[in-house]
């Protein structure tokens, strides 16, 4: 996830990752290392796949362009969060008018993605910065997203955010 929505980067789920989410050398999408607990029977290539599409939906977020936001969630996406769900239709809305902003995005962890068939989990913590009702908002939160593979296409349909815990001692 980058901090900056000034790159347009590929489609979402279009295979090319415009190397924008940078590994280890030797590891397989999710961080481990090579031959050790890598993904069995070519799930690999969904890890990177989808590890490639949140990046991209991070940047879209970050770019505050609800079109390309929009394109990355299913038709009955909503976000649950301490204040309650909210929709796709309602969150596009919010980013169409400009009520809601984001001007960063910056993942803390590298994303734990599990795949289960054409269900896919991904977990991760991220730092963003938003703008709602004129007052700005620094977030640090761990954020799951359910993706679902339909015709071929990784969309999400559920994201999760929980705020993180402040360091011990603080």
């Amino acid at each position: 996830m980058g901090d900056s929505g000034d790159r347009a980067g590929p489609p979402p789920d279009s295979g090319d990752d415009g190397g924008s989410h940078e590994r280890a050398p030797g590891t397989v999408p999710d961080g481990r290392a090579d031959g050790t607990d890598s993904p069995p029977d070519g799930r690999a290539d969904d890890h990177a796949r989808l590890a490639s599409v949140v990046d991209a939906w991070a940047a879209a977020i970050v770019a505050n362009d609800a079109d390309r936001i929009g394109a990355f969630m299913a038709a009955e996406w909503v976000i649950v969060s301490g204040s309650g769900i909210t929709d796709r239709d309602t969150f596009l809305a919010f980013v169409a008018s400009g009520d809601l902003t984001h001007s960063a995005m910056r993942a803390i962890t590298p994303p734990r993605i599990r795949v289960h068939g054409d269900t896919a989990l991904v977990t991760v913590r991220i730092t963003n910065t938003a703008h709602y009702g004129g007052r700005r908002f620094d977030a640090d939160e761990w954020t799951t997203d359910v993706f679902v593979r339909r015709d071929g296409h990784w969309r999400c349909a559920l994201s999760h955010i929980t705020p993180a815990a402040p360091p011990q001692g603080s």
